[in-house]
This record gives C-alpha cells, sequence and structure tokens, in this order.
C-alpha cells in the first residue's frame, strides 16, 4: 500500500516522502497514529505546504541557534560545589547546572544542549562542549570553585564596593 508520510519516521522516511509499506502496518499503525495518509492528489499537495512551512520553521530554528552560539561562544560559567582539601566534589557538577548558571548570564541555553561526557567531580576549569544541532557546537569553560572559595569570594567583592 502507498502512503504518504505526515511526519519523519525512523527506517521508513521523512514527511511528504511516498512511500511503499505492508498493508497491515499502513492500517494498524500508520493511519491510526496519524504518521501516515493514503497517497491521493490532495494529500500530496496538503503535505507538500506543511513541508515548506517546516522548512521555513528550521530555517528560523537555524538562525536563532547561531545566534546563540555566538553569543555564547568565549562565556565561563562560575559553579560553587562543595569539595574537600584536595580538589574533589562531594558530589559533581551536571549539565543541568551549567545550563542554569549560563541562563542566569542571560544565554537561552537548554539542559539538553550541554554535553557532557561525564559529570565534573573536580574543582578548577573544565571545557565544555555546547551542541546547539549536529553541525553546530561551540565550547565554554566551567570554573568549578570550592563553595566556601565562593563565599570568600562574594564577602571580597562586597567589601570593595562597600570602599567605594
Amino acid at each position: 500500500m502507498k502512503v504518504l508520510l505526515c511526519e519523519d519516521i525512523d527506517r521508513l522516511g521523512w514527511l511528504g516522502d511516498v512511500v511503499e509499506v505492508a498493508e497491515g502496518y499502513a492500517r494498524n499503525y500508520l493511519l491510526p497514529q496519524r504518521l501516515a495518509t493514503p497517497a491521493t492528489e490532495a494529500n500530496i499537495k496538503a503535505i507538500a505546504e506543511e513541508k515548506a512551512k517546516r522548512a521555513e520553521q528550521r530555517k528560523l530554528q537555524g538562525r536563532r541557534l547561531e545566534a546563540a552560539a555566538k553569543a555564547v561562544e568565549g562565556a565561563e560559567a562560575v559553579v560553587a560545589a562543595k569539595a574537600n582539601e584536595q580538589g574533589h566534589l562531594f558530589g559533581s557538577v551536571t549539565a543541568r547546572e551549567i545550563a542554569a548558571n549560563l541562563r542566569e548570564q542571560g544565554f537561552e541555553i537548554a539542559d539538553n544542549i550541554v554535553q557532557l561526557p561525564e559529570h565534573i567531580k573536580e574543582v578548577g576549569t573544565h571545557p565544555v562542549t555546547l551542541k546547539f544541532s549536529p553541525d553546530l557546537t561551540t565550547t565554554v569553560n566551567v570554573v568549578v570553585v570550592a563553595e566556601k572559595d565562593a563565599a570568600e569570594g562574594a564577602e571580597e567583592t562586597s567589601e570593595t564596593t562597600d570602599e567605594a
């Protein structure tokens, strides 16, 4: 049975593709889930319009992601965490904490954009990759400081502003 895909489906095709599938697969899964419609001229025309609309949305999304990547490039996220004397963290710094810190600085960063191969468990500066799309990545530095150091640093900055 020939069907017109209404969504991108892994290992089958993209939105707007006309594909040949088994009748049972079409009737029992694709059609009830509204993932595909029968391949008629009217449906093909409607999907072509939808495909054009989605292409425009992808372009806009791509521009937004490029602007966000340029804005955040070279930024530095400072995260305070409890650590022992040797600089080992009692917990770890996660992608969610890094994204939250960057959002506090005014960057539009979702949690899933931050790519950590493993959680950060040491005090220091760590390069972290932000993956906006498969072909658009950038790197930011994450500075992990011990929590008591962060409190002392905040006190020093407040003292210097009081003196001024």
